[in-house]
């Protein structure tokens, strides 16, 4: 793009979704993009398109987001739906070329790691579009996880990288990443936590039927979440794992919102769940009301490593590495493994009353969103390519 080249009156940004965990990432996005629309008449902050790419498509995994958090219905839905890594990949590309074609932004903001972030990301930089990646730099070391090869393939492309932590600047950095694409502006994540937070706290929610029916006959309890293909697509994995949770929920109920597909290999491979409560995905504020109540969390997720730090939550990462170091070494979460005798050793040493203290990583205040938008916005005024 010609940094000279002058700006049309009215700029717009592309801010693209398509599953689970980029609805609470791009939510603080747009309301602090919005909010500096409005301060400034509109005149140099962007028309804002919502781009829903329909990667997770199921109503209690996209549309409940939207109402929750509050956030605008997504201008384009590209109606993606599941499919193959390649698939995918590649019904996202073709669908958002049409989409680029008829309504040519000056940047494309793609959030997290899933496959529509590398995919709106080639599309739109092939078009000749500056590319925003928010939550750059995050790495696993781990070319067999999918998402690691859409993170590293992402920034390597990328005009503007938002990151979250400090290993994500070095991680760019041993990349060759410019300094000057580089901005180290806190997680966008915990902003909707601490902003949501405060609805639990003044009594402004309450939880669904099935949550409240499981929270009233219990006393401490955990939370699990397990999806990743290496967890649960072959029996033997998910045998091991499962041998850990059972020993778990000997000695604490555990509440597993569970995706249909996992659903399926465990009741397939691993069909002993006594004393762990199954249920649909819960809504953003149910889980996060879940979450904040419960003992400890056992996950394969990434976002839930970050907001169980956020809010003191003792968690139990089942899984051989993580993209998000911060959360260990400074945060609440143990990194287990997929050993069943390190997972029930760390729930254990949880359990006994004695966790590790964690604390808050820099920048996680709750002010990333704004400080990427003022970037955004000095990018703007400068003529930084963004029409």
């Amino acid at each position: 793009m010609n940094p000279d080249k002058p700006m049309s009156k009215k700029p717009r940004i592309h801010i693209i979704a398509g599953a689970r965990p980029n609805f609470m990432k791009i939510s603080p996005l747009v309301e602090a993009l919005h909010s500096r629309a409005k301060d400034d008449g509109g005149e140099v902050c962007p028309g804002i398109r919502i781009i829903h790419t329909g990667q997770h498509y199921d109503p209690n995994m996209s549309d409940v987001f939207f109402n929750e958090l509050g956030i605008p219905k997504p201008d384009y839905h590209l109606e993606v739906g599941s499919g193959s890594q390649a698939e995918q990949t590649a019904r996202t590309m073709v669908a958002y070329e049409k989409v680029l074609l008829q309504d040519r932004p000056g940047l494309v903001i793609v959030v997290g790691d899933v496959n529509s972030t590398l995919a709106c990301s080639l599309t739109g930089k092939k078009m000749g579009i500056r590319v925003a990646h928010v939550e750059a730099g995050l790495r696993s070391f781990d070319m067999t996880m999918p998402e690691e090869i859409n993170r590293k393939l992402t920034d390597a492309i990328s005009d503007l990288l938002f990151v979250t932590e400090e290993a994500g600047m070095r991680n760019l950095r041993e990349e060759g990443i410019p300094e000057e694409r580089m901005y180290f502006v806190g997680n966008v994540m915990i902003d909707t936590l601490r902003k949501n937070l405060l609805k639990l706290e003044n009594g402004d929610f309450s939880p669904s039927v099935p949550l409240k029916s499981f929270l009233q006959s219990k006393g401490r309890y955990a939370v699990l979440t397990l999806h990743r293909p290496s967890n649960v697509d072959r029996k033997e994995d998910l045998y091991r794992v499962w041998s850990a949770i059972r020993g778990i929920a000997v000695d604490v109920p555990i509440l597993f919102p569970v995706h249909p597909r996992t659903k399926n290999r465990i009741e397939e491979h691993a069909p002993d769940v006594s004393n762990i409560s199954m249920v649909a995905p819960l809504g953003y504020l149910d889980m996060l009301y879940a979450v904040k109540g419960a003992t400890l969390v056992l996950t394969d997720s990434g976002g839930l490593q970050e907001e169980t730090t956020a809010l003191g939550i003792p968690c139990v990462t089942i899984r051989e590495n993580t993209e998000r170091p911060s959360t260990v070494d400074i945060g609440t979460n143990y990194l287990a493994g997929t050993d069943p005798g390190s997972i029930l050793a760390a729930a254990r040493e949880i359990l006994s009353g004695h966790p590790k203290k964690g604390g808050i990583p820099p920048n996680w205040d709750g002010h990333a969103a704004e400080r990427i938008a003022d970037i955004i916005l000095r990018e703007m005024k400068r003529g930084g390519g963004i029409r």
